[in-house]
């Protein structure tokens, strides 16, 4: 078996380093951009008076960086050539991914808001699979640019992890449908232009079928930002959102009625796969960074990285990142070569082992580096905080584990996004 990356897949890293040193760190550099990822990164990023919300400097530079990716041929890789891309694998994203975080903040990649030269742009996947021919042709090209985006509606307030029992209805009314419900978390509703809302149309509570996807408009009639949740780590787009009779046109469906939860499982693999990239490139960034001041501090008159007490815990945390490494490739290959739903079991393990990893990492390097590590001045606390959420949001540890266990027991078959697995998102 070849273990060696692709030699195009290599160049594509070197191409990507050689854009970033070019164009991205420049511009990081100038206006004093470099306020949002300093000490006072937390407070430039933040519109304390508007909510929480990502203040609009922020974002209009997110907004920059993603233009000059998309002219360089970047911001598309994963996506075929006729939409632009450069039909780059879930393997090759992984990769990707984990070697931008590896990095450490920066435009280049901000883990905060899922931001990369390279998106991730799961609603463009969505669109691409699931789209009908007339929604591709209105949202394609602009997801695709990075100008529109989606927002995604599944979590409830009193349903956080079980998505068969959500109380959010749908109900037929001629050619339209009218959509009532609450959701929480509902992530980026603030610039989306289409939120993806996840409603019961038939079936019961606990029924994996029935369950019907639909791009509603946030500016609808009946649609209602309820409040902002601030969090550990701002600033906050994440909204609770009421529907109160909201008419939406039949057309408005994504993907086939009832069967929305195949949606929601793709989203998830796809999603969670690279996300636990990320945080495994963010635990080396750590893990380096603490290896390298173990091996300039030097008090009481030896360097720190002559302590067991230093090295155990740095070993630990290394050798973790290479076996969970071997394992986060070999998962987005067997996304490649049998399908999104064929590695669902290896998906959870990545996503849990991955976030946990991280927050030890970031936790150990506070440690290592000691009063600074703890300090804003050093980027071990925004890291620990914006990745503590992904142990909950991404599918908490426990679900994960669970879906785990059902493959393990045999509660579930892999292969198809049935059963437990889509129960428990």
């Amino acid at each position: 078996m070849d273990f060696a990356l692709p030699e195009s897949l290599t160049d594509y890293l070197a191409e990507l380093d050689a854009f970033i040193d070019d164009e991205i760190v420049p511009l990081e550099q100038a206006d004093d951009n470099v306020r949002f990822f300093d000490h006072r990164r937390e407070h430039s990023r933040t519109d304390w008076d508007r909510d929480g919300l990502p203040s609009a400097d922020w974002e209009a530079l997110l907004g920059e960086v993603r233009r000059r990716a998309d002219a360089a041929g970047h911001f598309r890789y994963p996506f075929p050539p006729e939409f632009g891309g450069r039909d780059g694998s879930n393997l090759a994203m992984a990769v990707i991914r984990e070697h931008l975080a590896a990095k450490g903040l920066g435009l280049h990649c901000d883990l905060q808001n899922e931001h990369s030269i390279v998106g991730n742009n799961i609603g463009l996947l969505l669109m691409l699979e699931y789209g009908s021919p007339g929604q591709r042709e209105e949202w394609v090209e602009d997801l695709a640019a990075g100008q529109k985006f989606f927002a995604f509606g599944i979590t409830e307030p009193d349903h956080g992890s079980d998505a068969t029992h959500m109380e959010t209805t749908a109900v037929r009314d001629g050619d339209t449908w009218l959509i009532s419900g609450e959701k929480t978390w509902n992530t980026g509703i603030h610039a989306a232009h289409r939120d993806i809302v996840f409603a019961r149309t038939s079936g019961d509570a606990g029924d994996a079928r029935g369950i019907t996807a639909f791009l509603v408009d946030p500016t609808s009639d009946g649609f209602t930002v309820e409040e902002y949740l601030w969090t550990f780590n701002m600033p906050t787009d994440h909204a609770h959102i009421r529907l109160q009779d909201v008419r939406v046109p039949h057309s408005a469906i994504l993907g086939e009625e009832g069967r929305g939860l195949q949606i929601v499982q793709h989203f998830f693999n796809e999603n969670r796969i690279r996300q636990a990239a990320s945080s495994l490139g963010a635990a080396q960034y750590c893990i380096n960074r603490a290896v390298a001041y173990a091996n300039e501090r030097s008090p009481f008159g030896r360097k720190l990285s002559t302590n067991q007490a230093i090295q155990f815990p740095l070993v630990d945390l290394h050798t973790r990142a290479a076996m969970l490494r071997a394992l986060v490739r070999e998962t987005a290959w067997k996304m490649d070569t049998e399908g999104p739903f064929a590695a669902s079991q290896e998906v959870s393990m990545c996503n849990y082992q991955a976030n946990r990893l991280c927050c030890d990492a970031a936790d150990q390097a506070m440690q290592t580096f000691g009063g600074r590590g703890y300090s804003r001045h050093e980027p071990f606390e925004h890291i620990y905080r914006h990745h503590r959420r992904y142990r909950i949001t991404e599918g908490a540890d426990e679900i994960q584990m669970r879906r785990v266990a059902g493959y393990l027991f045999g509660f579930m078959s892999a292969g198809a996004p049935k059963g437990v697995g889509p129960t428990q998102a």
